[in-house]
């Protein structure tokens, strides 16, 4: 019967995503943190844990669900008694009586449809924490990533300025350049290890929030840039993957379920249990001995009927609490998908500028070598470069990191949809 009922549940329950096929879509990305690695953070994180504790929480309110809320209650009598036509007469008398409210039938189903609900809820909430403990990884990981590859694109244009003032230096020794260069020279070379050294604290701050949030990753020296990946089909399809197995719309649906079935176990408890016993006595020193059953039904009152109200309410509105989500959840889905391409499309724009940017600042610098040009023109389309090519950069990380939420979402990053019968391995990650 447990089986039956907790396989209806999970067939009205098709998000959970119990069973959801895992594409190792970007598993091996050189952009990424190691897989291994990543599931090790995952299993480890203090929410992941609260959540398999959940599920065995859920799973010995079942048991206790079924076994009943009703339970043997034994009473026990010594009394002694006096008879005033004959004062000097006393008897010692004791009863013995056991007695159990009986659950009526079809309560005992609704209470084990309950308790299976309730262990199908924790189970998707645990894939839902999964999914949370991975969009903060995610995110953790490219903010770090931004401020490696800030502190780069800083080193590179200090290398860069740090030759100009070099070069400059001795034209100025040679007399073939004023002073005035050699101070616009140096200031470009201090501005540019001031920006250099800040956007290495920035990273280094990104980096030890990594490593206390998630002590299983270990961070690589240097992450290589690479391109970021145009999305591939159209929007229809990654919303339908992404609300297949959405996790938080699981878990609204299954507390949905579970609210009707506690409407309906509400509504049978209008019905009372009857309670049923057996007693024994001794009278009178052992003259009188009763033996006896006992039957007692208490009488259904508002009280009853208005419980039974509360759990139709709430049933209805942890229905309208579903509608909402689906609704939010879709409308989320459609705008990651429309911001993954546009994060993409932005990133070869910015490419673009950066290229032509470049090539720029490399001619101007000829330029400026053949006593053509001024410093200041040089150093200004040296920044210009920088600005765009940190722009660029920045683009790409943004392409990518939408890119893999879109594919987290989807569940085809990382496995978000372990076999929750194993949550017991959350004691040991």
């Amino acid at each position: 019967m447990k089986r039956r009922v907790l396989a209806l549940l999970l067939a009205a329950l098709p998000l959970c995503g119990l069973a959801a096929e895992h594409t190792d879509a970007a598993a091996n990305a050189p952009d990424l943190p190691d897989r291994a690695q990543v599931l090790d953070a995952l299993r480890s994180s203090p929410t992941v844990r609260a959540a398999g504790a959940q599920i065995e929480a859920e799973e010995a309110r079942a048991r206790r669900l079924d076994a009943g809320p009703h339970e043997w209650t034994v009473r026990l009598t010594d009394q002694q008694r006096r008879v005033r036509t004959a004062p000097d007469a006393r008897y010692n008398e004791w009863n013995v009586a056991v007695e159990r409210a009986l659950r009526l039938p079809g309560k005992g189903q609704l209470d084990r449809q309950l308790g299976a609900a309730g262990i199908a809820s924790a189970k998707i909430g645990r894939g839902d924490a999964l999914h949370e403990a991975s969009r903060g990884l995610l995110a953790g990981w490219f903010d770090w990533l931004r401020e490696e590859a800030g502190a780069d694109q800083w080193r590179r244009q200090r290398d860069i300025l740090a030759r100009q003032a070099k070069v400059v230096q001795r034209r100025v020794e040679l007399g073939d350049a004023p002073r005035l260069e050699r101070l616009q020279a140096d200031a470009a070379l201090a501005q540019a290890e001031a920006q250099l050294a800040q956007t290495l604290g920035r990273a280094q701050v990104a980096a030890e929030a990594l490593r206390r949030l998630y002590p299983a990753l270990t961070l690589p020296a240097a992450v290589p840039e690479t391109a970021p990946v145009a999305v591939d089909g159209d929007g229809a399809a990654w919303i339908a993957a992404i609300m297949e197995h959405n996790h938080e719309l699981g878990v609204a649906r299954a507390e949905s379920a579970r609210a009707r079935i506690g409407a309906n176990r509400a509504d049978a408890e209008r019905r009372p249990d009857p309670s049923v016993g057996a007693h024994m006595a001794r009278d009178r020193d052992g003259e009188e001995r009763i033996v006896g059953l006992s039957l007692s039904i208490p009488l259904a009152g508002a009280g009853r009927r208005a419980d039974a109200d509360t759990a139709v309410a709430l049933a209805e509105a942890s229905s309208w609490r579903e509608a909402g989500v689906l609704r939010r959840v879709e409308a989320e889905a459609a705008a990651l998908h429309r911001r993954t391409r546009a994060a993409h499309a932005g990133w070869q724009s910015q490419q673009a500028a950066a290229d032509a940017l470049g090539r720029s600042a490399d001619l101007t610098e000829r330029a400026w070598q053949l006593g053509e040009g001024t410093l200041a023109e040089t150093l200004n389309a040296r920044r210009l470069a920088h600005e765009a090519r940190l722009a660029a950069r920045l683009a790409g990380l943004d392409a990518a990191e939408a890119r893999y939420r879109l594919l987290l979402d989807a569940h085809r990053l990382w496995p978000l949809d372990m076999d929750d019968d194993e949550h017991g391995e959350h004691d040991h990650p």
